[in-house]
């Protein structure tokens, strides 16, 4: 799994943001988190081009199989997403929900993100 490594205002995070290896399994959540531990690093933003469509269709579990792997493994994760198209339905009432919580949130850019995982 390709990522990279940030160190920002004493924080340390993975970026994952390859579109030739997306997140389509669960198998790639356990490595982005082995990546995050390895790195001594439990914060993790992944770009909207390194997720499947599987990832936005609920109905295969991919995403909820995925949030709830870095919850049990403490890794406090934020997607940007920023085609508006694929926060639709229940994808939506999904994200929606888990912006209220701690754990995971969904921004519209790199800035955002980055803001919530380090403060």
């Amino acid at each position: 799994m390709n990522y990279n490594l940030i160190e920002k205002n004493d924080n340390r995070y993975i970026e994952h943001s390859n579109d030739k290896k997306q997140l389509s399994t669960e198998r790639d959540a356990v490595d982005l988190i082995a990546a995050c531990i390895e790195n001594n690093a439990r914060l993790l933003i992944i770009q909207e081009k390194a997720l499947s469509e599987d990832f936005f269709n609920l109905r295969t579990g991919l995403a909820g199989t995925v949030l709830q792997k870095f919850v049990n493994y403490n890794i406090k994760a934020a997607l940007i997403i920023t085609n508006e198209e694929k926060i639709s339905g229940r994808f939506r009432e999904m994200i929606t929900e888990a912006n209220k919580g701690n754990d995971f949130r969904v921004f519209k850019n790199t800035a955002d993100a980055e803001n919530w995982l380090t403060t």
